[in-house]
């Protein structure tokens, strides 16, 4: 049995160690991992009006973006295209996809129809 100079020592290794640890590894994180040109920078970024005159310019775009939006619907509807149709769901009725049963065949290799002509026995040659 250890006396408390023993004790005295595990305590600090048990406080010590995962400090220690962490501070060899945990220092100059930012140098190690950053990844140059992650964000975006402020002029990439989009911007809030806060004029009275940005705000309109939006207001107007948004406008006119929805305007070709419902132009676009209507010529589409006028075609007869169903416009509620997702790209997904258009995409499954130009290719529809077989069944589970149907897609997955088994393919037995010769030696596998070979043993089983011959039995358990045809593994010892």
């Amino acid at each position: 049995m250890g006396g408390p100079n023993l004790e005295v020592f595990k305590f600090g290794m048990y406080i010590m160690f995962p400090i220690g640890f962490m501070y060899y590894f945990g220092i100059n994180l930012d140098s190690r991992f950053a990844v140059p040109d992650f964000w975006p920078k402020k002029e990439e970024t989009h911007t809030i009006p806060f004029d009275k005159e940005d705000i309109a310019q939006e207001l107007a775009r948004l406008k006119q973006r929805r305007l070709a939006a419902r132009a676009h619907r209507l010529a589409m509807e006028s075609r007869g295209i169903d416009t509620e149709v997702t790209t997904r769901q258009d995409e499954q009725k130009t290719h529809p996809r077989p069944t589970i049963l149907e897609a997955t065949t088994l393919q037995e290799p010769e030696k596998s129809q070979v043993a089983r002509q011959n039995g358990w026995k045809s593994w010892f040659g």
